[in-house]
């Protein structure tokens, strides 16, 4: 990465005086959005259970991920917006969405966090990053299909580890390092978590136990149709898809294992300018993951904003200039193509 060890300028400081306004989160932005965009998901969830699968069931099944991917991404909010920034935002978020898809904010709150640690981002303590520019095609495509298997393991770690959990100690161990972190990279460890954390990880896990041993009860004594939770699987499965592709847009991931300056993380990570289609894959701003990266207490709203002013005010040669794309193709080509590869 950066060679010598002298200090490099970053213009963080310049960056955030052209944006120093847009940093307040807007709940009238934050909560009609994340409502109508779970409202849709769940009527087209209804309507993909109801109407035959081969006609407006497919039409309602593709509304139904698309709206509640861009729903489950407020997730990455929670992580970074402050304690009562948004009250109720985050019981809202867990009881709408979180639980009933059997991802908690608490999955993914503490863990997120990691990614963004100067110390670890692009090493092996990193949970979002995995050298794929260095490893083989193989590799890359074996990333894409990873979703197939996600629903099956999100019923086996709420379903079975979590109550077998509760009552041996050194498995509940093992599932808070390792089973509680929605991550890419395997190798992962989640540090120790504090007696508050262990309370709310036990509760939402109860809580995700409770409806979903409910809804396969129901299911079993003919109550409720196994295609409920077919359905469900396949939703599940489609919006994990495109957050994998997502997730191969949002960084070039070239690094070496040692760790990164900003100025080599914002090198590292991508804009995607696009157009409306972007937004259907990368909703909730994560569009413009490198600006995410270089300033992460901007909220999603803001992010379109700043990179518009930044664009216009940053120097020909400012390294976020750097970081922009046109379109998600030519993220994937570069990273396809990378000269890095060692597998061809």
């Amino acid at each position: 990465m950066s060679e010598g060890n002298e200090p490099r300028p970053t213009g963080l400081l310049e960056a955030r005086q052209v944006v120093g306004d847009l940093f307040r989160p807007n709940p009238r932005i934050y909560w009609p959005d994340f409502l109508c965009s779970a409202a849709l998901g769940w009527t087209a969830f209804l309507g993909a259970v109801r109407l035959p699968l081969l006609g407006l069931g497919s039409v309602c099944l593709l509304i139904s991920a698309l709206a509640l991917y861009r729903a489950a991404l407020f997730i990455h909010e929670l992580t970074h917006l402050k304690p009562n920034a948004l009250p109720g935002f985050r019981f809202a978020w867990n009881a709408i969405l979180g639980i009933p898809v059997l991802v908690p904010s608490t999955l993914y709150e503490g863990v997120h966090n990691d990614h963004h640690r100067r110390t670890l981002y692009g090493t092996p303590g990193d949970p979002e990053y995995r050298p794929l520019a260095r490893g083989s095609r193989w590799g890359l495509v074996g990333f894409l299909l990873e979703p197939v298997l996600a629903p099956v393991l999100l019923f086996v770690r709420h379903l079975i580890l979590s109550p077998l959990s509760w009552l041996f100690p050194p498995l509940r161990k093992m599932v808070l390092e390792r089973a509680t972190g929605l991550v890419i990279n395997p190798a992962y460890k989640r540090r120790p978590l504090t007696p508050k954390e262990k309370r709310s990880v036990l509760l939402m896990e109860i809580a995700c136990f409770t409806l979903w041993g409910a809804l396969l009860t129901s299911v079993a004594l003919g109550h409720m149709p196994l295609r409920v939770p077919l359905t469900w699987a396949l939703v599940a499965a489609l919006v994990l898809l495109v957050n994998q592709i997502r997730t191969l847009g949002a960084h070039r991931y070239r690094g070496d294992g040692a760790p990164m300056d900003v100025v080599d993380q914002l090198l590292d990570s991508v804009n995607v300018e696009g157009s409306w289609f972007t937004e259907l894959w990368a909703p909730v701003g994560l569009r413009f993951h490198g600006l995410h990266h270089y300033l992460p207490d901007l909220p999603y709203h803001s992010l379109q904003e700043a990179h518009r002013r930044l664009m216009a005010a940053l120097p020909p040669a400012a390294a976020y200039r750097r970081s922009v794309h046109p379109g998600l193709l030519s993220v994937l080509r570069e990273l396809w193509s990378s000269p890095l590869r060692v597998g061809r």
